[in-house]
Formats: C-alpha cells, sequence, structure tokens
C-alpha cells in the first residue's frame, strides 16, 4: 500500500487544486521587511475582494501572527482530526503558523532541517486551506531548507516575490535569491524594493536612507520586472507591532498605495497554473484504495 509520504504528497496536492495562485515570498538578507510586504500585500488583495492564505515558514521566528493581530491563537482541528483548522484574523483571511503551536510565545524552537521540512509539509498536507485566491507563504532569510521545502513540495507554484533594500550588501544576497529559483525552476514574479527611502515627516522630503536604485539596477541585471518600491514612513512599525491594518488605517499614504499597486500588477500579471495530478504509488490494494483521496487510474472500484 502507498507509504506515509506517499499519502502526504496525494494530501498535497489535494489541497492545493484549491489555490489559484501560490506564492513564495522571500529575501537574500534578513531584515529587509519580507514580512511586511507579505502582511500589506495580503491585505491589499483582501481589500480587493480576494480570498487569501498565508502560510509562515519562518519557524524560528514566526512574527506574521502579530503583525495580523492574533498572536496568541491556538490551531485547532476537526472533529474527526482529519484537518488542522487555519486561524481567520478577518473576513477571506487565513493564516497558519508555528506561533499557534506554542504554549509561551518565548519559547525558542530547536529545530534541525528534517524537522522544519516536516513541519511545512503538514502545513500543506493537512490544513484546511479550502478555496484561495492567492496562498502567500512567507519565508525566513536566504536559500535553506524552508524555501526548497516549499518549491519541491508545493505544486503549481507560480513563482517568487523577491524583497531587498537598496543597500548593496542586501542586493548582493538578492542575486543569490534569484539564482535559487531559476536553479529550481521556479519563476520569478519580480522584486519589491522596501525600505526605498524615508519620507522625512516634517517636510515630506524623501531621504535615501539606505542608497538609491539598487531594486532598479538589479532588475536591470537580472532581467527582472521591479514590481514596486515601498518607502519608509513612521507610524508603520508601531502599526504592524500593534497587529493593526495600516492600509485600512491609513488608505491615503504613499507605502499604502505602493502596495495597492503591487497587489494590481500581480494579479494582472500571475496567472492561475494547474498541472492534472495522477499519483504513481509503488503498490496499491483494494484496502489502501478505500482510504486514498486520489483520483488514479490504478484506483479499486
Amino acid at each position: 500500500m502507498p507509504s506515509e509520504s506517499e499519502l502526504q504528497e496525494v494530501n498535497i496536492h489535494s489541497r492545493m487544486e484549491k489555490v489559484d495562485r501560490k506564492i513564495l515570498i522571500m529575501s537574500g538578507k534578513g531584515g529587509v521587511g519580507k514580512s511586511t510586504v507579505t502582511v500589506n500585500l495580503a491585505n491589499a488583495l483582501l481589500d480587493k475582494g480576494f480570498t487569501v492564505g498565508v502560510l509562515d515558514t519562518d519557524i524560528h521566528g514566526p512574527n506574521i501572527p502579530k503583525m495580523f493581530g492574533c498572536e496568541g491563537a491556538i490551531l485547532q482541528s476537526t472533529e474527526d482530526g482529519s484537518s488542522i483548522l487555519p486561524v481567520c484574523p478577518r473576513p477571506g483571511l487565513k493564516v497558519v503558523s508555528m506561533s499557534f503551536a506554542l504554549n509561551d510565545p518565548d519559547q525558542a524552537i530547536i529545530f534541525r532541517g528534517p524537522m522544519k521540512i516536516g513541519v511545512i509539509k503538514q502545513f500543506l498536507a493537512d490544513v484546511e486551506w479550502g478555496t484561495l485566491d492567492y496562498l502567500l507563504i512567507d519565508s525566513p532569510p536566504g536559500t535553506g531548507d524552508e524555501q526548497l521545502a516549499v518549491c519541491q513540495s508545493v505544486p503549481d507554484l507560480s513563482g517568487c516575490i523577491l524583497v531587498t533594500t537598496p543597500q548593496q550588501v542586501a542586493i548582493l544576497d538578492a542575486k543569490k535569491s534569484v539564482n535559487f529559483a531559476r536553479q529550481l525552476n521556479a519563476d520569478v514574479i519580480g522584486i519589491i524594493e522596501n525600505m526605498s527611502y524615508l519620507i522625512c515627516p516634517d517636510c515630506g522630503k524623501h531621504i535615501a536612507v539606505f542608497g538609491k536604485d539598487g531594486g532598479k539596477n538589479l532588475c536591470k541585471e537580472m532581467n527582472i520586472p521591479l514590481l514596486g518600491e515601498i518607502p519608509m514612513e513612521l507610524g508603520l512599525q508601531q502599526d504592524e507591532d500593534l497587529g493593526v491594518n495600516w492600509l485600512e488605517e491609513n488608505p491615503e499614504s504613499e507605502s499604502a498605495k505602493a502596495f495597492k499597486a503591487i497587489a494590481d500588477h500581480i494579479h494582472s500579471t500571475v496567472k492561475f497554473k494547474h498541472t492534472p495530478y495522477e499519483p504513481s504509488f509503488s503498490s496499491c490494494s483494494p484496502s489502501a484504495c478505500a482510504s486514498c483521496t486520489a483520483n488514479c487510474s490504478s484506483k479499486k472500484s
């Protein structure tokens, strides 16, 4: 009969078939505001009427729940225990994070690579995501186990969005993320330059704190679209710490307008991809088929 890993693969495909667009959001360097981009992009898509799931694959530093204002929530399961139920901070939004599995928010998660990969696959296979327009997958910095698990496990991945700042040390690491995606044959949807400039709260002047045109030059060099430039604005950090929706509270801010424009661009350019899936198990038996959800040609009636 099918092995546990084969059945998990079937479940992943079954869950992900109901999701139109699956996007991995990653960065080469830490501290560039990748989770900020994920949360605000999710809110921008929600405001346009789309249903959105957010999977936080940063196992060691899961901050997405705090930014959505649902820190402290605990994952629940269905009555029969067959599925994990995501947390729903607002209508149309479903969030899953390792943070929801911790009794103590200050608890350190000490996992080796295989355990992290196992958690990510379990979230993909066992969470009742339901029907979604978008699944945004937030990842930790770098090109390691978490990103590899997503690229190798998520069927019909729409592609990757890379987040950087204009600073050259961030650009250097962003190039590695581009090459990572290309090596794994994952589409690079584009680059978002975060912290492009600081808007002075007194005079409104744009101050290039981390340099200028780093993201734009990287896109030209790597032949990748620049999705947008996000400014730094006072108040955004406070709203994130409080779990407040920045786009709702400050819809006319430059950063809010930039996030909305990026959401529009993504929806107009990222197309739904679907490849019919038929598992190939090493062996099957009538008893195995009875509990299997796969619609394969070898299924016993």
